[in-house]
């Protein structure tokens, strides 16, 4: 419990008006969550979702947080707290707090966490602090596509994980993390279905938040569009991924990959989307070299890649 903090966010909101031209208004908006401590002098790892939701519909915008405040265990204080680094991919993010002598989570080793194990959810969910919820493993490495189509591989558990648990800890029964809480699929009908990032998953993601406040990525540098059987055919072309753009100065255009290639086969693997593609290229570091085979105008070439770093 020590190790779990509660998160209180602050966005601007512009509202949009357009009856007579288009016209802003300010307001602000509040977000709440949680946090797990991971080091005595202030660190704490939560959910990107909490600390940035940038978004953007017809009629209102919401900018990044304006303010971070974080509440203790037993601690009427509130902190301030700075976004040391954020990671939309994984939906991790960093904040700090100017506090030493913090009681630091203990992490498990959540590659070894079985199906039908104890499990217990500890948040704020709806801002009641410190609350925990109780159920077991439901599955391990379970896909999930979130709303945005970013896709996780994640830790399913039917402990009841509410709006306000995001970012707090998924833990055993020793009381050791073994995941982030992170989302849940709700509706009529639907019950049980929580889920965490494995916190295996998380610690190089964490290290280089701090050290670099963002992840570093190798990257190719193009766009491109899955080929399925049936549109290849119909445009007289192969079964993979269609190279939409190149961007300028990029390891892509470097290693001579062009707008209307087909990429076919990546480290000697056959390949036919885009997901299959990054899957290889994150399986890299930044500066290694990636082979990966092409059909250009009915001729197969293979090209030679060096990753660079994602932008």
């Amino acid at each position: 419990m020590p190790s779990i903090v509660g998160i209180q966010v602050t966005y601007n909101v512009n509202s949009l008006i357009s009856i007579f031209g288009r016209q802003t208004t300010s307001s602000t908006a509040t977000a709440s969550g949680s946090g797990i401590i991971i080091s005595e002098d202030g660190y704490i790892l939560t959910n990107n979702h909490i600390v940035s939701s940038t978004s953007s519909e017809s009629y209102y915008e919401v900018s990044e947080a304006t303010k971070v405040t974080v509440t203790l265990f037993n601690d009427e204080t509130e902190y301030e707290g700075k976004i040391i680094g954020k990671d939309e991919q994984t939906d991790l993010a960093v904040i700090k707090i100017e506090k030493i002598g913090l009681s630091k989570a203990e992490f498990a080793d959540s590659d070894n966490i079985k199906v039908g194990e104890f499990a217990m959810a500890v948040g704020n969910p709806l801002g009641l602090q410190s609350s925990i919820t109780c159920g077991v493993i439901s599955a391990v490495n379970r896909e999930v596509t979130d709303s945005d189509g970013k896709k996780f591989t994640l830790i399913q558990t039917d402990a009841a994980i509410n709006s306000g648990n995001s970012g707090g800890a998924l833990v055993n029964s020793e009381g050791k993390v073994i995941g982030i809480n992170t989302l849940k699929l709700s509706g009529t009908g639907i019950e049980g279905m929580g889920f965490a990032i494995p916190i295996n998953s998380t610690t190089d993601i964490t290290s280089q938040l701090i050290q670099y406040s963002k992840v570093k990525r190798p990257y190719i540098g193009i766009s491109g569009m899955d080929l399925d059987e049936e549109t290849a055919k119909a445009n007289k072309l192969v079964k993979g991924i269609y190279v939409k753009s190149v961007d300028d100065f990029s390891a892509g255009e470097k290693a001579g990959i062009k707008i209307g290639d087909v990429i076919i086969e990546a480290d000697g693997k056959k390949i036919t989307t885009m997901d299959e593609l990054n899957e290889i290229k994150n399986s890299h570091k930044i500066g290694e070299e990636m082979k990966i085979k092409v059909n250009r105008d009915g001729e197969e070439r293979e090209l030679t890649i060096v990753l660079g770093e994602q932008p």
